[in-house]
């Protein structure tokens, strides 16, 4: 018997006894204990949020997946849905972690005919036998979060490399896709939309593979294959867009001043990170100057005129008189049927087209903040 069918035969009986008896390795890989809740790089940025000058009173009702895609697979067709259809969960979640508990106040809508029942039940068993005060009243919300997961793009990019030399060689895959999900606030006395803001997330899939089919002898052929795949969990892709959103949300509210932070100070480097972020502008300095700067830009060049030149002494010529301009003929206002605008102290405008007498209109580009 040669070497080499000795180590064949001794390799095959090492793994029929690792069949027999657990090894430890493999036991630590496969039974992990239970974590706590990830704390998503995201969900860190709204818990170290300051603390607003009052907390928000909110409500979820939905947070649905309007994707309508089901889980992306070349072989089958699959049912189970691409995401994760508990989004308004995750979003009450992290809205209550916001700012160390400090941000809002939320009030539970998505089970409210439970809650409702349930209340019925305490009052009427209070009613029957006639101990206990009266339930108080529901807390009420002054905002609304709405929106949903409205996109899911699968393999937006794949790719992969491979080398394979006399049968042994190995190859790697890769694939990206995208969740979008959209949030708005919407204030419950008037219906207005306050803000709307998207987020998007990337989900990487990894595959890496290797092998050996080589004959290591005239009649003995040698297989070995390997690898392993890593999928980045869609869940947890959610919940960071949906995170980054609420982020985003609170930043243009504390733009266009519907809530503020107790110590306003410290608004203004969020808002610089946040546009910095937004838009893609980086390394952006502010120059700041008064009109004392302006008028202090330098002293004027003197040109002295060369020695053996004599200036010239030019008599500068009147201007020609022209004759008085006419007084503009002022046009009469046409006649014709009037209209009703709202707003108006006199409650009559000219007919359309007849913009006489009207305020200018301001069509000045607003400066970007």
């Amino acid at each position: 018997m040669s070497w080499k069918r000795l180590m064949l035969l001794t390799c095959g009986m090492l793994s029929l006894a690792a069949c027999q008896a657990p090894v430890a390795g493999l036991e630590t890989f496969s039974a992990q204990p239970a974590v706590l809740d990830y704390r998503t790089p995201p969900l860190a940025d709204l818990q170290t949020l300051p603390p607003p000058a009052m907390p928000l009173t909110v409500a979820v009702y939905q947070f649905i997946d309007k994707t309508g895609q089901n889980k992306p697979n070349e072989l089958f067709s699959e049912y189970s849905r691409a995401v994760t259809q508990g989004g308004a969960t995750i979003l009450t979640n992290a809205l209550e972690k916001t700012g160390d508990r400090k941000w809002f106040t939320v009030v539970e809508r998505e089970s409210l005919p439970q809650l409702l029942q349930e209340r019925q039940i305490i009052r009427q068993t209070r009613e029957i036998y006639g101990d206990g005060p009266n339930l108080p009243p529901l807390a009420f919300a002054g905002i609304m979060m709405d929106g949903g997961i409205i996109g899911y793009d699968s393999n937006t990019l794949t790719g992969g490399f491979g080398a394979r030399f006399l049968g042994i060689g190995g190859d790697t895959q890769y694939r990206r896709d995208t969740v979008t999900v959209y949030l708005r606030a919407v204030s419950v006395q008037t219906g207005e939309v306050l803000k709307s803001v998207s987020a998007s997330k990337t989900i990487y899939s990894m595959a890496l593979n290797g092998g050996a089919f080589k004959f290591i002898d005239f009649k003995d052929l040698l297989e070995i294959e390997t690898g392993f795949t890593t999928n980045e969990p869609v869940l947890l892709a959610v919940r960071q867009a949906i995170e980054k959103s609420i982020h985003a949300l609170l930043i243009e509210g504390l733009i266009d001043g519907y809530w503020t932070l107790q110590d306003q100070s410290l608004a203004q480097p969020l808002i610089d990170r946040y546009w910095q972020e937004r838009d893609g502008m980086y390394g952006v300095q502010r120059i700041r100057t008064t009109t004392t700067d302006l008028h202090n830009v330098g002293t004027p060049v003197q040109i002295e005129q060369a020695p053996d030149r004599n200036p010239v002494h030019r008599v500068p010529t009147p201007a020609p008189e022209l004759p008085p301009a006419e007084a503009p003929v002022q046009s009469q206002p046409e006649t014709g049927p009037t209209y009703i605008i709202p707003g108006q102290q006199n409650g009559r405008s000219p007919i359309p087209g007849n913009t006489q007498g009207l305020p200018p209109l301001n069509t000045q580009t607003p400066v970007p903040r």
